[in-house]
């Protein structure tokens, strides 16, 4: 039979203690990088989302304003070239 004082015992369990500690401390570190990493790119691809649906839109819009000024030039260009004869 092993004779282990209380001090030994104390000393064993208290490197077991930071052994497990060690070991087990950079995994929860890095498990708390990767879910506010992936929250971050959750939040990103979500805005990128938004910018995607509101370029479509005004581009949209933009076609629409570039074909109601090509309407207007060619009625203003009629209505002058009628005004002449």
């Amino acid at each position: 039979m092993i004779n282990i004082t209380q001090k030994q015992s104390l000393l064993i369990v208290l490197i077991i203690s930071a052994s497990l500690l060690g070991l087990y401390l950079p995994k929860i570190y890095i498990k708390n990088n990767i879910y506010y990493t992936s929250r971050n790119i959750n939040k990103l691809y979500s805005h990128y989302i938004s910018l995607k649906e509101e370029n479509r839109a005004l581009y949209t819009q933009l076609e629409d304003m570039k074909f109601q000024n090509q309407i207007l030039d060619t009625i203003i260009l009629q209505y002058k070239m009628n005004e002449g004869k």
